[in-house]
């Protein structure tokens, strides 16, 4: 099957503990980093943001920012770092990213835009990629997405991630402007009718494996984001009811199991607890003790002598029958 399921770049939370822990659930899903900005790498801890476990792959770099030299210089350093994939953002809404000039104001420059993916698309051999909405403010009409999106691709740009939202720069929350404006799924059904040659990966909204399925009917790819991160035990399904693996999807505690390694190591290496712990606490959901479990974590992962027992003592609250652990 040649389609793609991702998990969307989501700002302080899909960092590279939690991009480890969603690999022990999925081999196949593409996962996204936090969004850089192209400031942070050009003038801080490089190593820092670029950082990721080998064990991630396929992974992406999220880039911020609108000045084409400068993400040229950052698609460098993606590929340089091994990166999968590099992909601009002109999707945020928040006042910080608009005064930065990235993320969704974005889509009323698409010349701009343009010129950026075409300076990255010749300073890497990875694909570029771009995360936007279909639309801004009072541009909600179809034919302006359209415009953006070819623009794009006359640019080198193959693959759009569409939030089939639009995003209202003024007078929404970021959190209300995941939430408020309706959902198009038509309007990127029809980019993908109007633009078969170009991947369509549909983002927004989506919950479930089986409304997965639905969109793939009509896309090449959809993008989970905070229902991955809070029901995260939904991504073992998504090797075997989307891509046909026949290997048996992981229980809860074969994934405890192999995850408690990486934490070992990353304690011995000066990581807090709470920093790996904290993307974990909806793993149970649904599962007797799994309030317990978040609870006990909550309470003492922060502590700053928390180690590997902690962890084991949350699991060891959670009553889960076997008959539940590879469902």
């Amino acid at each position: 099957m040649d389609h793609r399921f991702c998990i969307a770049p989501m700002m302080d939370w899909s960092d590279r503990h939690c991009r480890y822990f969603w690999r022990l659930l999925t081999r196949r899903a593409v996962l996204y980093t936090e969004m850089v900005t192209t400031g942070a790498l050009l003038h801080g801890d490089r190593e820092r943001f670029l950082h990721f476990n080998a064990e991630e792959h396929p992974v992406a770099l999220q880039l911020g920012g609108s000045n084409p030299a400068e993400l040229a210089e950052c698609a460098r350093f993606a590929e340089a770092q091994g990166y999968d994939e590099v992909n601009l953002n002109c999707g945020c809404p928040s006042d910080r990213v608009q005064s930065g000039m990235f993320g969704a104001c974005l889509m009323a420059q698409p010349a701009l835009v343009a010129e950026c993916v075409a300076a990255m698309g010749e300073a890497c051999d990875i694909p570029v990629t771009v995360k936007h909405r279909i639309g801004i403010d009072d541009m909600e009409d179809y034919a302006g997405m359209l415009d953006f999106v070819d623009a794009l691709a006359a640019a080198g740009c193959r693959t759009f991630i569409v939030h089939a939202r639009k995003a209202w720069l003024q007078g929404l929350s970021p959190k209300e402007n995941r939430e408020i404006p309706p959902l198009h799924y038509d309007y990127v059904y029809r980019l993908k009718q109007e633009r078969p040659e170009l991947e369509i990966i549909i983002n927004g909204g989506i919950t479930s494996l089986e409304a997965c399925r639905e969109h793939l009917a009509e896309v090449d790819g959809v993008m989970l984001g905070r229902e991955a991160y809070h029901n995260p035990f939904m991504l073992a399904q998504v090797d075997q009811a989307l891509f046909g693996d026949a290997a048996a999807s992981p229980g809860r505690r074969d994934v405890i199991a192999r995850l408690l390694p990486y934490v070992r190591e990353q304690l011995a290496q000066g990581t807090s607890l709470h920093h790996m712990t904290r993307h974990i606490l909806g793993l149970y959901q649904g599962v007797p003790g799994a309030r317990r479990f978040r609870r006990h974590l909550s309470e003492h992962a922060f502590k700053p002598d928390a180690g590997l027992a902690v962890l084991e003592d949350a699991v060891a609250l959670v009553n889960e029958p076997p008959e539940t652990l590879a469902v």
